[in-house]
């Protein structure tokens, strides 16, 4: 498998926040764009990065 770009993962953090969530899977390569997430947002959540699909569904079901 491969790992897609995501648009824009400033708005997917942020609504995941609204929504409640406590954790959120991110691919590494959106690390650089949530710097832009508000400081508000970013101390709600807690953004697990993942290399490929096979760390990412390791995290997934590991936390």
């Amino acid at each position: 498998g491969s790992i897609e770009m995501i648009p824009n993962p400033v708005t997917i953090a942020e609504l995941a926040v609204e929504k409640g969530a406590a954790q959120l899977l991110m691919p590494v390569s959106a690390r650089r764009q949530l710097l832009d997430l508000p400081d508000e947002m970013a101390t709600k959540v807690n953004i697990v990065f993942y290399a490929d699909p096979a760390d990412a569904f390791m995290k997934a079901i590991l936390e």
